[in-house]
């Protein structure tokens, strides 16, 4: 981050508005940054770009490196000729608050095979060099309908349907350098969030299996998880595979380098989720019942964190360091350069001292109101411990006529951290219907929050700035 404070908004391209059922890189996303830039504000963080995987999460996904087609602007498409003004009525889903995935997927492929094959011009399609193993891998999974470890062997994919998601891919990413160019042009900074991990069902396992922890015969030998934490009393069993550190080393390093290039392409800062796998990380056996029979394991630590630095050099880069973190990986988060996170609602103890509180939140940090996985700050309130929740209306002095949520927000901007970032939700004083994600649940309220355009309005952005302007952001 640079040296004076700043501040930013997490907000997902999917809860942008506009009247195709999920968020866009078109105009609603241009508006936004426009919003930013009205309220005095240098970055937007986003969730991952990547196509979704089970339960539509980001976090689960088949591809380190693709783009998610259904963030892909159908009207800028109808501009180009592709698409028709009555198949963009067809697109139309009147629910404004929520993505509705069952709809997506029924309807958004097929549309976007109809600007297939209307297009014509790929001359300014950007390139991009991991295209052709995830357009084979696409195209294979539309051929099987199935996980690739069910293909046959040596399967070739249709040249017709590898095609096709080559267009998908270029025309996200010409829409997605457009969007992030205007940004940067108004001053805002795009913090990108990748996982750590990746689907047990991806391009890269398939391609390249060296990559992770596999037995003799090729299938997962461990998964990833996490022992019990603040978010689940058993732990969480993911699923993922794990990279094989110790017996393909350079490989999983060189392909980690791969990735944080692109990164550095496509974004200004970016976020490691569960950056403490690169201390340690814990590692299940494949036929667990739970994530409690797992171990720990040590991770690539800082010879990896220098090899990153120096695949691209200038990005910067934000540690996701919550949980329960044992005292050598807390030495290694606070020692190793990158700054990590301090969440507001994890900070109000209220019978002890906490790192997270303002007033301990130092510069070398940045200091969130909430994240994508925790309770609005307002839900939080009136869900939370009474005695932790009365600790922070004292403490934040919040006042139910001036906006619970902008109570937070300036506890968060009032500490020393150099960057400090309120999800949207927290700034319009949302409640539980507005959380994004509720980790180790399912279910169609994960994912799929949207906000309202006209709640992204003059009156917000001018208090937002404001408050800003106070705290010197």
């Amino acid at each position: 981050m640079k040296n004076q404070r700043t501040s930013g908004i997490l907000m997902a391209v999917s809860s942008l508005p506009g009247p195709y059922g999920i968020g866009s890189l078109g105009k609603p996303a241009f508006d936004f940054v426009d919003f930013l830039a009205q309220s005095g504000q240098t970055y937007w963080q986003i969730l991952p770009l990547v196509p979704p995987g089970d339960g539509a999460s980001p976090y689960m996904s088949p591809s380190a490196f693709a783009g998610n087609p259904y963030f892909i602007d159908l009207d800028l498409l109808a501009h180009e000729g592709l698409l028709t003004p009555q198949e963009l009525q067809s697109a139309r889903w009147n629910d404004p608050d929520r993505v509705d995935y069952d709809f997506l997927a029924r309807t958004r492929i097929p549309l976007l095979h109809k600007a297939y094959e209307r297009a014509q011009n790929t001359s300014n399609a950007p390139e991009l060099p991991w295209l052709e193993d995830y357009a084979a891998f696409a195209a294979l999974h539309d051929q099987y309908q199935t996980d690739f470890r069910s293909w046959p062997n040596h399967a070739v994919p249709d040249n017709q349907k590898m095609d096709f998601h080559r267009f998908l891919q270029h025309t996200f990413y010409r829409q997605w350098f457009a969007l992030k160019a205007y940004a940067n042009q108004k001053g805002i900074r795009i913090m990108g969030d990748i996982p750590i991990y990746l689907s047990g069902d991806s391009v890269e396992l398939w391609t390249h299996p060296e990559l992770f922890h596999l037995d003799e015969d090729g299938r997962l030998k461990a998964v990833a998880g996490v022992p019990p934490d603040a978010f689940s009393e058993d732990g969480q069993l993911w699923g993922n595979p794990l990279y094989d550190w110790q017996g393909h080393k350079q490989a999983v390093f060189d392909f980690w380098c791969q990735r944080i290039h692109w990164c550095h392409q496509i974004y200004d800062a970016v976020r490691i989720d569960h950056f403490r796998a690169f201390h340690s990380y814990w590692s299940v056996p494949a036929n667990a019942a739970s994530a409690m029979e797992g171990h720990w394991e040590q991770g690539p630590g800082m010879e990896l964190l220098d090899a990153l630095r120096k695949a691209a050099p200038g990005l910067e880069l934000i540690a996701e360091d919550l949980g329960d973190l044992d005292e050598d990986a807390l030495h290694f988060v606070r020692t190793c350069g990158v700054p990590g996170m301090k969440v507001m609602v994890f900070a109000f103890d209220p019978n002890g001292e906490s790192a997270y509180l303002p007033h301990n939140c130092q510069g070398d940090c940045v200091a969130y109101t909430g994240t994508h996985d925790t309770p609005t700050f307002v839900q939080w309130l009136t869900e939370g411990d009474p005695a932790a929740t009365a600790y922070a209306r004292s403490y934040l002095r919040l006042r139910e006529d001036e906006g619970l949520g902008w109570g937070v927000i300036a506890g968060a901007w009032a500490t020393a951290a150099r960057l400090a970032i309120a999800p949207m939700q927290d700034v319009l004083g949302l409640g539980a219907d507005a959380r994004m994600n509720a980790p180790g649940t399912t279910g169609s309220h994960n994912w799929s929050w949207r906000v309202r355009s006209e709640a992204l309005n003059p009156h917000v952005a001018d208090r937002l700035r404001k408050l800003t302007h106070i705290y010197r952001r």
